[in-house]
This record gives C-alpha cells, sequence and structure tokens, in this order.
C-alpha cells in the first residue's frame, strides 16, 4: 500500500517528522507491507455496485493491526471524562474511569 494523502491532525505529521522521525520511518514501513489487494473481501450490496469487490475495512484494520503487532507496536487507551472546568480534569486524569465519572458529575452539580 502507498500513501496517496495525509491529514496532520494537531499537526501530529510535523511533529512526527521533526521529532521522531524513527517512528515515522516505522509507520510508512509497515503501510508499505500492507498488500492492499487481499484486502478486497466486501462484496457490495448496493444497487449501482451490487456484487463489485470493495476494501474491507475490517480486513485492512486487521492487517494493519498484524504488522504493527509483528513491529513491537501494540494498542494503548485511555478513558477519560471530559469536562471545561480544567482544575477538575487535572484532579481527574489519573482516577479510573468510574470515579472521574463520580467527580465529573459532583463538579457538574456544583458549578
Amino acid at each position: 500500500m502507498k500513501i496517496a494523502e495525509t491529514h496532520s491532525h494537531l499537526n501530529g505529521l510535523e511533529f512526527l517528522l521533526v521529532h521522531k522521525p524513527k517512528l515515522w520511518e516505522e509507520i510508512t514501513d509497515v503501510i508499505a507491507l500492507v498488500d492492499a489487494e487481499s484486502c478486497k473481501t466486501k462484496i457490495s450490496k448496493e444497487k449501482r455496485m451490487e456484487g463489485k469487490s470493495l476494501y474491507s475495512p475490517i480486513d485492512m484494520n486487521a492487517s494493519f493491526k498484524k504488522l504493527l503487532s509483528n513491529s513491537g507496536w501494540n494498542e494503548s487507551r485511555v478513558s477519560y471524562w471530559v469536562t471545561k472546568n480544567e482544575k477538575l480534569i487535572r484532579k481527574t486524569l489519573t482516577m479510573d474511569s468510574q470515579d472521574q465519572k463520580k467527580e465529573v458529575l459532583r463538579g457538574l452539580l456544583w458549578s
């Protein structure tokens, strides 16, 4: 697969290019390894394209996940409750999600 377009959310691409060029190289190496044609497994049911093979987002994501994992990358998620109150966000950021929810909802009641 090749990169045809990019979208730099919050200048993330520029950050990688300037501050983490090795990470960007790892990412582009994985993208180059993805066999897009093997991910054309979805069969369209739309009236105008019925029966046509399309790229399967599920297969595409699985391919990326496997190749990234093989390169030592792991999935990492952080769940947190958001509020406009900056002090409350800082206070709750390290709490588990249930405690965050209680604190944020309490903060909303008292504001």
